[in-house]
C-alpha cells in the first residue's frame, strides 16, 4: 500500500512540474473549482489511516485540512501571487502537519510529498 502511495505521490510531484501537464490541467475551461476537486480528490491520507497502523484518522484529518486549506489559498490568492502564496503554504502546511500529528516512521515522507505536489498543480505554466 505504501509503495502504490509512493509511486502515486512522487511520480504525481515530478508530473504536476512539468509543461504539458501544466498546460493539460489549466486548458481552456477548466475552473478554479476543477483544480479544488483535484486537490480534494486526493484522499491518500484515509487509505494510510485505514491501512497502516499508527497512521491515525486525526492524522489524515490535519493532513488533508492542510491541503485544502493550502489550496483554498492558492486559488483565491491573484495570479501574480499565487506562485510565492504556494510556496509559503506549503511551508507552513509541511511545518505543521510534522509537528502536530504524529505518524510512525516509515510513513513520515507523506505529508511533505503530498503537500509540495498538490500545489505544484494549482500553478498554471506562464
Amino acid at each position: 500500500m505504501i509503495a502504490v502511495v509512493a509511486f502515486d505521490l512522487f511520480g504525481g510531484t515530478v508530473v504536476n512540474a512539468t509543461r504539458s501537464a501544466k498546460r493539460r490541467f489549466h486548458r481552456p475551461g477548466r475552473s478554479r473549482l476543477h483544480h479544488f476537486a483535484f486537490v480534494a480528490a486526493h484522499v491518500q491520507p484515509f487509505a494510510l489511516a485505514l491501512l497502516v497502523p499508527g497512521f491515525g484518522w486525526i492524522s489524515a484529518g490535519v493532513v488533508h485540512a492542510l491541503t485544502l486549506a493550502g489550496a483554498v489559498c492558492v486559488l483565491i490568492a491573484p495570479a501574480d501571487l499565487r506562485r510565492p502564496v504556494a510556496f509559503a503554504v506549503s511551508a507552513l502546511a509541511i511545518t505543521a502537519a510534522t509537528t502536530s500529528v504524529a505518524v510512525p516512521g516509515e510513513p513520515a515522507w507523506f505529508a511533505p510529498v503530498l503537500l509540495i505536489k498538490l500545489p505544484a498543480h494549482l500553478l498554471p505554466e506562464r
